[in-house]
């Protein structure tokens, strides 16, 4: 069996190409001197452990023999997880896109000895077809033109470094951003919303939460009904679709079709977290309790599929699931779905039925648009009508009926488990954990569920022990078997820094408080752009980075700038301290003229925005001790939406703890056992003495 130098890597991506006969090389020195001292260009492919076409390109190109002759022959081949390096995916991912008008994983470019970029692609065939050219045949043309225009190639190189340095400066001069900048946004995606099927745009559909994060801040700014509208027709959209793992919980990545029906049947942690805050939110908008359950759904699976044992939440789980001995249980999504046969099987025929009926099955199979034949003769589950239908349909009981079915999908749930399951990527990193404890803190306010405060509490005590310095105020990004690595990037700190502001007001937890004060301190000084405002993605010194990039697209994830300004402007409403707000208005004034061209790229840094357009509300509920009356008080204010606000409720305590981090909060003395303060920009109405 071939090994090569990738078998001594944590991650699991690189891990999955350490028996490739190509011979590849970790990104590092070591790569970078075979190629100078060879006198060869660097192959690089970035991807990540669950992407179908990476698997797909591996077991095409990667693990053949002939293949990797030439590779090896003409290149130095070099391979990167994106999840743990995105400050490299992100400097190539802009060569690929500005060159080829798209991007994608996995990411396909070739490299001169001194990392400058000359040729990319994503995925190359082997041979030419789908009307791209064949992978061999792009290494040989390549192989050929290094041998001989190699002084034309590193000239070309190295102005693509130049206008990739200009792409990703700041186009413009600082603007001030004006309210209409605010609503700019929602009137792009309005004319893009889909009001049959909800979501934005057309197949494939991909929930992109930063946008019903700022769509709901619409309807909470401006009371603006089709925004409300916008938002939970989506959510439910996507609820009721294959999408949504209808046995087991959560959501895969993507709707391949308009109908969030056929999905992507990778499930991301990052999506999970996002969309579990958007039916939160949506719950306390519509006072819609199906909004509830969905939450507690992502949670579930969240809780049993991606937890480890430390308390840290796993990055992914993969599409497709191998199992060479029964084809029936392998390829893309064959964990998720079914033949009608196998259902009445394990059901007996009236419960079948009813199951079916719920959830679209077909005996021939429900899927119509199947190209590549993965879903013959089988069934996507969703939910095809409603409990009420199928109650009015079958004469039966509501109750008598969502007890058959709840039945009927553990046993179902319960089978499925026993097939083989798809890659687990055992990757724990500090952004997408952040972005976990942060729905789990909302899901404790919102829900009144221990267990959810409980789970975040434990994955933060994880990063503070294993990923974070507090000497130096240094936060590792990678955990993955039993070795924390990797230098924190923007989005590291950024997140990081708004879960613990998320579980302060969770529960007051002071500790929780001058945590998020250092990382924004110290943590994101590290990356600030003091000169022209905005943070970058990396620390100055980079030096295997031919660029230093700021991102500012609010895509599958949040951007580290956008988070990190919503970060400032949060700590100045709690703290009183102003230079907080200061850099937080440096950028947006540095964003703004991105907003105003491009206001659909950047929803979360929109959010910001509409935060620092808002007057702070601070509710501050002071008791000696805490008990069901203190809770019954600031209930109110912790269902309604209002997402410019800090409701927070402080013990004599905390309040002491809080002098040196936040004076204007410690100051709000205690009247009587329970005092409720109602405040707007740090000017207080009269206390009132509850009891």
């Amino acid at each position: 069996m071939h090994t090569n130098a990738l078998l001594h890597e944590k991650s699991p991506y690189l891990r999955q190409h350490a028996h490739n006969p190509v011979e590849w090389l970790p990104w590092g020195d070591q790569a970078f001197d075979k190629a100078r001292r060879e006198n060869k260009p660097i192959f690089l492919s970035i991807g990540y452990s669950t992407c179908h076409w990476c698997h797909v390109m591996a077991h095409e190109s990667f693990e053949n023999e002939q293949v990797a002759e030439v590779l090896n022959r003409n290149f130095v081949p070099v391979k990167v997880d994106r999840e743990e390096r995105p400050d490299v995916d992100r400097v190539y991912m802009l060569f690929v896109q500005a060159s080829t008008g798209s991007g994608g994983w996995p990411m396909s470019v070739w490299l001169t000895p001194d990392r400058k970029p000359f040729y990319g692609g994503t995925y190359f065939p082997p041979d030419s077809r789908y009307g791209r050219p064949g992978f061999v045949d792009v290494l040989q043309h390549l192989a050929q033109a290094w041998k001989q225009e190699r002084e034309r190639i590193e000239e070309s190189g190295a102005r693509v470094v130049e206008q990739l340095r200009e792409m990703a400066a700041s186009a413009k001069e600082a603007q001030t951003p004006q309210r209409e900048l605010f609503e700019a946004g929602f009137q792009q995606f309005r004319r893009i919303y889909d009001s049959q099927w909800g979501g934005f745009g057309g197949a494939p559909k991909f929930p992109r939460p930063a946008v019903l994060n700022y769509t709901l801040r619409c309807c909470a700014v401006n009371q603006n009904a089709e925004a409300m509208e916008m938002v939970t027709e989506t959510l439910r959209g996507m609820a009721l679709g294959g999408m949504h793992d209808q046995l087991g919980g959560g959501f895969h990545r993507y709707s391949v079709d308009e109908r969030w029906f056929v999905p992507h049947f990778e499930k991301m942690l990052y999506d999970q977290s996002q969309l579990a805050i958007a039916y939160l939110e949506a719950s306390q908008v519509a006072k819609d309790r199906d909004f509830a359950e969905v939450a507690r759904d992502i949670f579930a699976y969240v809780s049993r599929d991606l937890t480890g044992q430390e308390g840290g939440f796993y990055s992914a789980e993969d599409a497709d699931s191998p199992d060479p001995e029964n084809p029936e249980h392998s390829g893309e999504g064959a964990f998720y779905i079914w033949r009608q046969s196998e259902i009445e099987q394990l059901l007996g025929p009236e419960d079948a039925a009813l199951f079916c009926r719920r959830y679209g099955v077909e005996p021939n199979g429900n899927v119509e648009m199947d190209p590549h034949n993965e879903f013959t003769g089988r069934n996507i589950l969703y939910e095809a009508v409603s409990i009420e239908e199928l109650a009015q349909q079958s004469r039966l009981p509501v109750d008598e009926l969502k007890a058959r079915l709840e039945r009927a999908k553990q046993r179902l749930f319960e089978a499925r488990s026993k097939r083989p399951r798809p890659h687990l990527d055992r990757k724990v990193l500090t952004s997408w954990n952040s972005l976990m404890i942060s729905a789990l803190a909302k899901g404790y306010v919102v829900l009144r569920e221990k267990q959810y405060l409980d789970a975040a509490e434990r994955a933060t005590r994880f990063l503070l022990e294993v990923m974070y310095d507090a000497k130096t105020g240094q936060l590792l990004r990678r955990f993955c078997d039993g070795e924390a690595a990797i230098p924190g990037f923007l989005d590291d700190y950024a997140f990081f820094a708004q879960a613990l502001l998320d579980l302060f007001e969770a529960n007051s937890n002071v500790e929780y408080l001058r945590l998020a004060v250092d990382l924004a301190g110290r943590g994101l000084a590290r990356f600030e752009d003091t000169a022209e405002g905005g943070f970058f993605s990396t620390v100055e010194e980079s030096p295997d980075l031919v660029l230093r990039m700021k991102e500012d697209y609010d895509g599958a994830e949040p951007s580290g700038n956008s988070i990190a300004t919503d970060v400032l402007l949060r700590l100045a409403a709690i703290t009183g301290d102003l230079s907080y707000r200061d850099r937080a208005e440096k950028a947006l004034f540095a964003f703004a003229p991105k907003l105003r061209a491009q206001p659909t790229m950047a929803p979360q840094m929109a959010v910001a925005l509409g935060r620092w357009l808002t007057e702070p509300e601070q509710i501050i509920v002071r008791f000696d001790e805490n008990s069901e009356e203190v809770n019954r008080i600031l209930e109110p204010f912790r269902t309604r939406f209002a997402p410019y606000s800090l409701v927070a409720g402080i013990s004599d305590a905390a309040a002491k703890d809080l002098e040196p981090v936040a004076p204007f909060l410690a100051q709000l003395k205690r009247n009587g056992r329970i005092t409720l303060y109602e405040c707007r920009n740090f000017v207080c109405e009269l206390p009132k003495t509850i009891a």
